[in-house]
């Protein structure tokens, strides 16, 4: 019983640690956004920028407002600063990310404060969240049934269907039905996405796909042991540091980039292209999916190879009985 307890309290320590570190040290870290204007009009701001939140910005220089708007539209900033006028305008998307969106709407407020400023910058949100999801509360929560779904269908596939091709086939078709259903409740139910359904059921379902077929190969070559190991990396792991309810750039150290490396959040970037960006930055994302989605099947594959090579062995050894060894 004393062991018992022991393990469920670090089980439980571990669990809050996983979903709760990421949440309460989140802040800006190396968020990248653009500053438009003169060079020595950016220059400055830039100086008085991090000295303000040191580290907080990767700062890109532009010309002109439409070079920033350009960057934001390919994903290559969360916003952007333009000083080419008499007084600061800050450009938003809170279709990548809520968060930064409110960080940079809070910048805004600060430099309205400064001297000189007038009646303070105007605010404009480049690309927006749906007006029946203002505040991406779908995507948010959308993030951890996006997970659970993939290890339920690895569980119930392996156990109520025989053989890794029949697994791997229904790990594919759940995932186009699931990927479908799920873009539907989001984007025609919520109001949650914007863009192609279909370009947002197939994000969805090479999520889906790539997390149960990489929980299926792991449980195929190691058994429960492999199906507790990726359900943990998925769930404890990938989960908290997908950075979906922030950006992975907010998450406390580099835990955001590993995150992105990961199904969850690969997906969740992946999601967000698809539904505002017309696609703009899904490249990476979906590289990364591709490739646990083929480590899956991979590894379902050798886990095959190694079960039919073994009820070979057994086979064998059943006809040729003990003394066959012996004999030779």
């Amino acid at each position: 019983m004393a062991r018992a307890v022991a393990l469920l309290t670090v089980g439980i320590s571990l669990l809050l640690t996983a979903f709760a570190w990421p949440s309460v040290r989140s802040s800006v870290h190396e968020v990248p956004i653009a500053v438009a204007g003169p060079a020595p009009a950016v220059e400055q701001f830039a100086a008085a920028l991090g000295r303000r939140l040191p580290g907080g910005f990767d700062i890109t220089e532009v010309a002109d407002t439409a070079a920033a708007e350009r960057l934001i539209r390919d994903r290559e900033v969360y916003g952007a600063i333009d000083l080419g006028s008499g007084t600061p305008r800050v450009i938003t998307a809170s279709g990548a990310s809520v968060a930064v969106a409110q960080t940079l709407a809070g910048l805004a407020v600060g430099l309205g404060q400064a001297p000189g400023a007038g009646a303070g910058p105007a605010v404009r949100d480049l690309v927006p969240l749906p007006a029946g999801d203002p505040r991406g509360a779908g995507l948010a929560a959308g993030a951890l049934p996006l997970v659970m779904g993939g290890l339920l269908a690895a569980l119930v596939l392996t156990r109520l269907v025989r053989g890794s091709a029949r697994r791997v086939a229904g790990a594919v078709a759940f995932a186009v039905t699931g990927g479908l259903a799920m873009a539907t409740i989001l984007q025609f139910w919520l109001g949650s996405l914007d863009g192609s359904a279909w370009a947002n059921g197939g994000a969805i379902a090479l999520t889906l796909a790539a997390t149960s077929l990489c929980v299926l190969g792991l449980e195929s070559l190691l058994g429960s042991v492999g199906f507790g190991l990726g359900a943990a990396v998925m769930m404890l792991v990938g989960n908290p540091l997908s950075g979906a309810a922030t950006a992975p750039e907010m998450l406390p150290g580099r835990s955001g980039a590993l995150g992105q490396l990961l199904p969850p959040g690969a997906g969740g970037q992946l999601l967000r292209s698809t539904a505002f960006f017309d696609g703009h930055g899904a490249t990476r994302p979906a590289a990364v999916l591709a490739g646990w989605l083929a480590l899956g099947v991979a590894l379902s594959l050798v886990g095959s190879l190694r079960a039919r090579a073994r009820a070979g062995d057994e086979g064998t050894t059943a006809v040729d009985g003990p003394a066959a060894p012996a004999a030779a």
